[in-house]
């Protein structure tokens, strides 16, 4: 696998809450991709930690920021997506359809939790998704962190109000694998 990861907001911030943020080039180098809309919003008051995380992630040279010109046709995408949906669609947030819409564009996998509001685009432009657990069930696979490890992150993205799934990692795998 080797197609480029477009991070929503959420999932993004579920990894830089628990200073875990570290884990996503390692797991995928060179493949961590943040739209542009995404790091705007890391730039809300109460938040500014969040975004000097990444920034340092993006000093390092280990992610990279996307933006998105007007005339593109991701542009086209992420504008209807979060204005103009085609009838039966629901308007999502920037940060999700900006991933969707870069994912569209260079075929690349949308890391995102909120399956609710983007499952029926995923569906729509077959694309290829990952949540917050896939990461770590990837991360676990690869021996990257243990089982009690994922435990502990897991419960610490749950305190600071994640949505993941199960209630721990362990409850997790046994959906998954």
């Amino acid at each position: 696998m080797t197609e480029p990861l477009f991070f929503d907001t959420d999932c993004l911030c579920a990894f830089l809450w628990v200073r875990n943020e570290s884990l996503l080039p390692k797991l995928y180098p060179e493949r961590v991709i943040i739209p542009k809309p995404v790091y705007r919003e890391l730039c809300r008051p109460g938040i500014p930690h969040l975004k000097a995380r990444v920034d340092t992630l993006i000093k390092q040279k280990q992610v990279l920021i996307q933006e998105m010109d007007v005339y593109s046709k991701e542009y086209a995408t992420y504008y209807e997506l979060t204005e103009e949906p085609k009838k039966g669609q629901r308007i999502i947030g920037n940060g999700e359809a900006a991933a969707i819409s870069l994912a569209k564009q260079y075929d690349g996998i949308v890391a995102s939790n909120n399956l609710r509001d983007i499952q029926g685009y995923i569906t729509e432009f077959g694309l290829r998704h990952m949540t917050t657990g896939d990461i770590l069930t990837d991360a676990f696979q690869r021996g990257f962190i243990t089982e009690d490890e994922g435990n502990d992150i897991w419960a610490q993205m749950l305190a600071k109000r994640r949505k993941l799934g199960a209630k721990s990692f362990t409850d997790y795998l046994k959906l998954k694998i």
